[in-house]
C-alpha cells in the first residue's frame, strides 16, 4: 500500500469520527457525541499501524508518551467547562488551548 493511500485512510478515518461526534452534538445528543470523541478508535487506530510499521517498542513508547497529555487535556476540558458560561465559546476557546499548550510545555520541560 502506498504511503498516500495509506495517509489517505488515516485522514478519511479521523474526519469521520469528527463528522459524527459533531452530527451527535448539534442534535442534543452530548453524551453520544463526548463518547464517540473520546472512543479510543483514534488510539486504537493508531496503536494497529504503528504496531504495522514499527513493531512492540514503538507501541509501549507511544502509549508512555500519549499518558502524558492526559493532564493537560483534563485541564483543557475543566477551562471550558468553568470559562464558556462567562466568557462565551471563543475567548474560553482560546484561553484553554493557551492553557493546554502550557501545560504541555511544562510536562515536555519535566521530561527532558
Amino acid at each position: 500500500m502506498s504511503d498516500f493511500v495509506k495517509y489517505s485512510l488515516y485522514f478519511l478515518l479521523g474526519g469521520t469520527i469528527v463528522s459524527v461526534s459533531t452530527y451527535l452534538g448539534s442534535q442534543g445528543k452530548s453524551f453520544l457525541a463526548a463518547f464517540a470523541s473520546t472512543f479510543p478508535a483514534i488510539t486504537g487506530a493508531t496503536f494497529v499501524l504503528i504496531y504495522l510499521n514499527s513493531g512492540n517498542d514503538a507501541i509501549v513508547s507511544y502509549a508512555k508518551n500519549l499518558l502524558w497529555f492526559v493532564p493537560p487535556w483534563l485541564v483543557y476540558v475543566v477551562a471550558m467547562i468553568a470559562a464558556v458560561p462567562r466568557f462565551g465559546f471563543w475567548p474560553s476557546m482560546i484561553g484553554s488551548l493557551v492553557l493546554y499548550l502550557g501545560c504541555v510545555g511544562l510536562v515536555k520541560k519535566g521530561l527532558g
